[in-house]
């Protein structure tokens, strides 16, 4: 079985290859641009690359000829972007082209990956799940906004044009080869590195990225048409969150709280610079008014119609520091958990309070 995988060059998407090509799938992967030149995610795999753009309707129809199925694993996901306008190009007007391109050839299946920041969450911290999505008022910035109009798209497709799409939801994902890395594996990195001594109360629900792909193709076989799926893990705050990172390097957890009243100037100060020097701000007024609401989310669907499963978030995080070590980006040294010589998780925690 032929099987096009998007976005197989990025941080889930790179997982998700490496999970088909365990199952015994083909894998040919969408890579944007023309050449030879094997992307550093995928290097080693024995995989099939084509070269396209989400935008260019020709370049996709060729992509998918003999596929079976279909990921669509692509998506800009940045907190910041100069202009909005090229991430809705991408976001929503390359899915719906994408999707016009798998009913043209015959694609029997398509999962699509959408995010957790297309649904609704109480503001009492209880775990939102697939029945509500979020209102438009609570569609805070570009990213969130263009991934809630891109599902829309491909659940109207699945109604009125018979695309026989799942759509899973993956939350936070965290885990080795976030070689960006994502605005989390950033967070995370800076935690380990001493550079977060403070930080904005609010929540979040994060996964291991190979649970993450695991659910994919979990919702290829036993998924409904039509139906979302949360596929998650464990919900942190990020006070305890950033305690799990400190114990794992011997550190002490931060211990000061930042008001988000007083955080967004400092967000908004930082996207003028960031405007004038191309460089990603530290903070993003995105961001900040994201901490407003903790993000927490159950899988049980999932896991009661997929089987979905996900590991101790525990495990991510350590496999995510061992990998940035290897890779020279973190230079301390890493606790093993079990060690009886820095404090445990919930210690952490407690010294954070």
């Amino acid at each position: 079985m032929t099987t096009l995988v998007t976005g197989g060059t990025g941080f889930i998407g790179s997982a998700l290859v490496r999970e088909l090509l365990a199952a015994g799938h083909e894998v040919r992967v969408l890579v944007r641009g023309s050449g030879n030149r094997t992307p550093e995610t995928l290097s080693g795999l024995p995989v099939e690359l084509v070269y396209g753009d989400l935008t260019d309707a020709d370049s996709l129809t060729r992509a998918l000829e003999g596929c079976r199925t279909l990921f669509h694993a692509a998506a800009d996901y940045r907190l910041w972007v100069p202009d909005p306008e090229p991430m809705y190009r991408t976001n929503v007007e390359g899915t719906r082209t994408l999707m016009r391109a798998a009913l043209r050839t015959g694609v029997e299946r398509v999962v699509y990956t959408s995010s957790v920041a297309t649904l609704d969450v109480d503001t009492d911290g209880r775990p939102g799940d697939e029945r509500r999505s979020a209102p438009e008022a609570d569609q805070i910035g570009p990213y969130k906004r263009s991934k809630s109009l891109a599902e829309a798209e491909v659940l109207r497709m699945v109604r009125a044009e018979g695309l026989p799409a799942v759509v899973v939801n993956p939350s936070t994902p965290v885990g080795p080869r976030d070689i960006r890395p994502t605005p989390t594996g950033r967070m995370i990195l800076d935690a380990a590195s001493g550079r977060m001594p403070a930080y904005v109360e609010t929540g979040l629900n994060l996964v291991h990225v190979e649970d993450v792909a695991a659910g994919h193709l979990a919702a290829l076989r036993n998924g409904r048409i039509g139906e979302r799926y949360i596929l998650g893990g464990e919900n942190l705050t990020l006070r305890e969150l950033l305690a799990r990172v400190a114990a794992l390097v011997g550190g002490p957890p931060p211990r000061v709280r930042l008001p988000r009243r007083l955080v967004l100037p400092v967000a908004h100060a930082a996207e003028a610079w960031a405007g004038l020097t191309g460089r990603e701000p530290l903070a993003t007024v995105t961001g900040v008014k994201l901490a407003g609401k903790r993000m927490f989310f159950s899988s049980a669907k999932a896991e009661r119609d997929l089987g979905y499963r996900a590991r101790p978030v525990g495990e991510a995080l350590l496999e995510a520091l061992q990998w940035f070590r290897a890779e020279g980006r973190l230079n301390r040294p890493l606790v093993p958990p079990a060690s009886a010589d820095h404090p445990s998780y919930e210690e952490a925690r407690g010294a954070s309070e």
